[in-house]
């Protein structure tokens, strides 16, 4: 019984929480307008072969960028986000700590790399995003295959926020990162979770 009065009263005290998702895959919940990335939650997962053994993955944590769009002319969005390479994850610190050494990264040096779109071809909820990937100051041609995610304001900061879903690859090697190619893989798989709040 003490334990059903002590529930029922968690109950009424704890604020109202939405029942359903507040983001949608709806087009038109999206305005107009400049959007600031989300660093909290966008990030780039990597994944390449590890010597024919297993599938090796890390992350990427965006630092900063924005999104300017319109849905009346959603080719002419515009995406600018730059990933903190000094921060990188791994399941392993003392590998992560490899990563950003110059064997690979050279972290202390070049600590972000950024992508800076270049083209957008809009289909439905899809869109093939071409742009310049930079990776200790060597800038490449990349294409991300992206998926419109979800739309809505968010409870918690009461802000629009936009998400998008993309995939892509790149070879390392064309960044000056492909030491110990070809045991270890230099293509990469790219996956990219993005999240935009309006300001």
């Amino acid at each position: 019984m003490r334990l059903t009065i002590l529930t029922a009263a968690m109950l009424v005290a704890t604020p109202a929480i939405a029942q359903t998702m507040p983001g949608t895959a709806t087009p038109a919940r999206v305005t107009a307008g400049t959007y600031q990335v989300d660093t909290a939650h966008t990030q780039v997962t990597w994944s390449l072969n590890h010597m024919g053994f297993s599938m090796l993955e890390g992350q990427f944590g965006a630092s900063a960028g924005s999104l300017t769009f319109d849905p009346a002319k959603p080719q002419a969005a515009k995406v600018d986000v730059t990933f903190a390479i000094d921060q990188l994850s791994t399941t392993s610190a003392k590998f992560a700590e490899h990563l950003k050494s110059k064997d690979f990264f050279d972290a202390a040096t070049y600590p972000t790399a950024r992508f800076v779109s270049t083209g957008v071809k809009v289909m439905g909820n899809k869109a093939v995003i071409t742009g310049n990937l930079t990776i200790k100051d060597q800038t490449k041609p990349v294409t991300l295959n992206a998926t419109f995610f979800g739309a809505g304001t968010n409870p918690m900061s009461k802000k629009l926020n936009v998400g998008f879903r993309a995939t892509g690859k790149i070879k390392r090697s064309d960044f000056g990162v492909g030491a110990y190619t070809p045991v270890v893989g230099d293509e990469v798989d790219l996956t990219i979770n993005a999240a935009f709040t309006a300001q």
